[in-house]
C-alpha cells in the first residue's frame, strides 16, 4: 500500500521524513506530491524556474527517488499536484508534467476543474473533488471510469478537522463515496499529510474508511491504488512500451 503526501517547501516535512516514517507504518512506498499552483505556471505549461520550478521557486523535493528508495526500504515516487484556477491553465501544466512526473494529479473542487480533470486521460487523480464549491455527480463519475481517473477519497479533514467542519467532511466523504461506488470509477485514498507527524498507519485509515461506510479491504484498495498507478506509469515510460499490450522487442516463433 501507498500514501501521498505532501513534503517540504509545499509541506511541513522532508521527503526523508515523510518515507521514514511511512516505512514504519508498514508502507510499501509513498507518493511525494509537489504542489504546483499556477500563478508561476502558464496556460502554455511553462514554469518560471525551469522543468522542475514550482510557484514559490523550488525544484521538486524528490531529488533522487532511487537513492531515498534505498535508504529507507520504501518505494519513494515522484508526483505534481496541479492547483489552477480554470481548466485552461491546468490543460497546459498536465502536459508540461506529464512528461517529467510519474504521478500527475489535479486540484479540484470547483465543478469546472473537476470535470476538467476526469475527461483528460492525461491525469492520473482528480484530487480534492469537494473540497470547494464544486460537486461531485454522476456524469463525473462515468467520465473518470471512462478516462481511468481516479477520484481521491481524502481522509484529511475527518482525521484533523474538528466540530462542523469535520461532520461537513464526513458528509461529503459519503456522498463521494455513494457515487464513486455506484459507477464503478476508480479511486485512491488518502490521509493527504502535510507532516510526517500526520501520516497514519494503513489501520487508522482503514477505521476512517470504516467510518464513512467503506469495508475495510475497499480502503486497502485505494491505498493499494497508488502503486497500482505507479507500475502503470512507469511502465509506460520505460523504452519496450509502445501502447497497452504493443511492447517492443524480441519473441520466439512457433515452431
Amino acid at each position: 500500500m501507498y500514501e501521498a503526501v505532501h513534503a517540504r517547501p509545499g509541506g511541513e516535512a522532508t521527503v526523508a521524513r515523510h518515507a521514514a516514517t511511512a516505512a514504519r507504518h508498514g508502507y510499501d512506498g509513498v507518493i511525494v506530491r509537489t504542489r504546483e499552483a499556477l500563478d508561476a505556471v502558464g496556460a502554455d505549461g511553462d514554469s518560471s524556474e525551469g522543468d522542475s520550478g514550482g510557484a514559490d521557486g523550488h525544484e521538486s523535493p524528490v531529488r533522487d527517488p532511487a537513492a531515498l528508495s534505498e535508504e529507507y526500504g520504501i518505494d519513494v515516487v515522484d508526483a505534481v499536484e496541479i492547483d489552477a484556477d480554470d481548466p485552461t491553465s491546468a490543460s497546459g501544466a498536465v502536459g508540461n508534467f506529464r512528461t517529467d512526473r510519474t504521478v500527475v494529479c489535479v486540484v479540484g473542487g470547483d465543478d469546472a476543474l473537476n470535470r476538467f480533470a476526469v475527461e483528460q486521460p492525461g491525469v492520473d487523480a482528480l484530487v480534492r473533488p469537494m473540497s470547494g464549491s464544486g460537486e461531485f455527480n454522476h456524469v463525473l463519475a462515468k467520465a473518470a471510469r471512462d478516462n481511468g481517473v481516479r477520484v481521491e477519497f481524502d481522509f484529511g479533514p475527518a482525521l484533523r478537522a474538528t466540530g462542523g467542519k469535520r461532520v461537513r467532511a464526513l458528509s461529503d466523504l459519503r456522498k463521494l463515496r455513494e457515487i464513486v461506488s455506484h459507477y464503478d470509477a476508480p479511486y485512491v485514498v488518502s490521509a493527504n499529510a502535510r507532516s510526517h507527524l500526520q501520516l497514519r498507519a494503513p489501520r487508522g485509515v482503514v477505521a476512517v474508511g470504516e467510518a464513512v461506510g467503506f469495508d475495510a479491504e475497499a480502503v486497502r484498495e485505494g491505498l493499494q491504488a497508488w502503486g497500482d498507478l505507479v507500475d502503470r506509469n512507469r511502465e509506460r515510460r520505460s523504452e519496450a512500451f509502445i501502447e497497452p499490450g504493443v511492447r517492443r522487442g524480441r519473441y520466439e516463433e512457433d515452431g
